[in-house]
């Protein structure tokens, strides 16, 4: 469906919308300024225009912007509006919504605060923008993908089209078959927070020359943070969560990638996840040596020390991964906070508190099992899915058993399941804990696996089989 064509004239724009011209001179409405960037003649909005913003706002490009944003779908920003109504709002407001984009009046509104749980135990800060702001970003971050495309290192994989996880572990095994097998672990600490604005923009400007959208983005890093509800101004940071925010990150770090690879450095890099190879630890420490101070001078970016290490390859967690050597070649394994993470995951599903009925547990599980499998099926772990496979049952026998709670009936479900009288009234009767009792023979014997595979729960070991062929 069209959403720019046919669209009403908006009669009345509401504050949460669209706020007021303010006396701002045009086309620097709350955008940059002099003052506040490290200027040069690219980002003046009125002298460099390409043509760039039309292509932004035409309305091929706008009606893909909101097929995405809808398939993304995501919870709502600042001003609650939701995806499913950002089609109504469209029509109704859309030709005074590009009109005021062409204008310099639009402004974006705060992203919202949210926080989630890093494997680390901190929090990790997410910033939510509302859907109209996230069907702006986008149609940017189409047209200028493919440019920046032209332009990114072969090292760089992250938030890249047609390039993966498995891409960049892939390619680590190349370098590590080569003989590198020590690295520069890099920890760039609170990237997405302390991305420098003036630097961003001077690197923008290099490739867009249309100052009306180096107005446009500068607008978006300068948006502000609503957290709990107070209002809080962000000088510095590509807050994560909007479409534009990883294709920002990734322009400021190929400044890096381009350093690294006029130095002769390997490297893999996935968004702030970084590996430099070398092939003995006294050039892993040069090399660590003569990086930092372009990282943290030239890019005004922190390097957490104590988390960065030079050491060797099978020492190192990256992308959820860990590495060991067979034969003199990389292999891949899952490194052991994965598993533990993997681990929380199934015994949070599988926890009798949390409400759900055994039908939703089976396809969280299933779902968790499929996904899980697919992301690590380049490790090697047959022998771990078969120990993950047994807990897993064990934890689906302990929460049957508990549901049972009864000896009424328990007695009744283990008759049921070809339990002989007298048998099926001991082991109801049984005092033995629930954990005890989901390892013992009288649950293996009666919930069976072949009762789990008939009952169409999914198994580890099944899945990653058919995916390693």
């Amino acid at each position: 469906m069209n959403v720019t064509e046919d669209m009403p004239e908006c009669r009345k724009q509401t504050e949460t919308y669209c706020r007021k011209d303010s006396a701002e001179h045009e086309g620097y409405d709350r955008g940059h300024s002099v003052q506040r960037i490290t200027e040069n003649n690219a980002t003046n909005s009125h002298r460099q225009k390409d043509g760039m913003l039309e292509k932004i706002l035409s309305p091929d490009n706008l009606n893909q912007a909101y097929k995405r944003v809808k398939s993304n779908k995501g919870s709502g920003g600042v001003d609650k509006m939701t995806v499913d109504q950002l089609l109504g709002y469209l029509r109704l407001n859309g030709k005074e919504l590009v009109r005021s984009i062409y204008a310099g009046k639009y402004h974006p509104q705060p992203v919202r605060r949210v926080e989630i749980p890093k494997d680390n135990g901190k929090m990790r800060k997410l910033g939510i923008p509302t859907v109209v702001d996230r069907l702006i970003q986008q149609a940017i971050a189409q047209v200028l993908t493919p440019i920046y495309e032209r332009q990114f290192s072969d090292g760089s994989f992250g938030f890249r089209p047609r390039r993966s996880q498995h891409d960049a572990l892939q390619r680590l095994k190349e370098h590590v078959d080569d003989g590198y097998r020590y690295v520069v672990d890099m920890d760039l600490e609170k990237y997405f927070d302390t991305v420098n604005h003036s630097l961003l923009i001077q690197l923008l400007s290099k490739t867009i020359k249309d100052g009306r959208v180096i107005s446009l983005i500068h607008k978006f890093l300068n948006a502000g943070i609503m957290a709990n509800g107070v209002f809080e101004s962000n000088t510095r940071g590509v807050p994560q969560g909007g479409p534009l925010s990883p294709l920002l990150g990734n322009v400021m770090l190929n400044e890096l990638d381009k350093e690294l690879e006029a130095r002769n450095h390997r490297f893999v890099r996935f968004a702030d996840d970084l590996i430099i190879f070398c092939k003995t630890k006294r050039s892993g420490q040069r090399t660590y040596e003569h990086i930092l101070p372009f990282i943290e001078k030239k890019l005004k970016l922190k390097v957490n020390q104590e988390k960065t290490e030079v050491t060797h390859i099978k020492r190192i967690k990256f992308l959820g991964y860990g590495f060991y050597l067979y034969r003199g070649k990389c292999r891949f394994r899952v490194h052991p906070k994965s598993v533990q993470k993997l681990k929380d995951s199934i015994r949070e599903t599988t926890s009798r508190s949390n409400g759900m009925s055994m039908a939703e547990r089976k396809k969280k599980l299933n779902q968790k099992i499929v996904g899980w499998v697919n992301y690590f099926k380049l490790a090697d772990m047959k022998k771990l899915m078969e120990r993950t496979d047994e807990w897993t049952r064990r934890r689906i026998r302990m929460i049957t058993w508990k549901n049972w709670k009864r000896v009424r009936t328990r007695y009744k479900w283990l008759r049921k399941l070809g339990v002989n009288h007298w048998k099926a009234l001991e082991w109801a009767n049984t005092r033995k804990g629930y954990w005890r009792i989901a390892g013992s023979k009288i649950l293996s014997q009666t919930l069976t696996n072949k009762l789990f595979k008939r009952a169409k729960f999914k198994s580890f070991l099944e899945h990653y089989l058919s995916v390693r062929q």
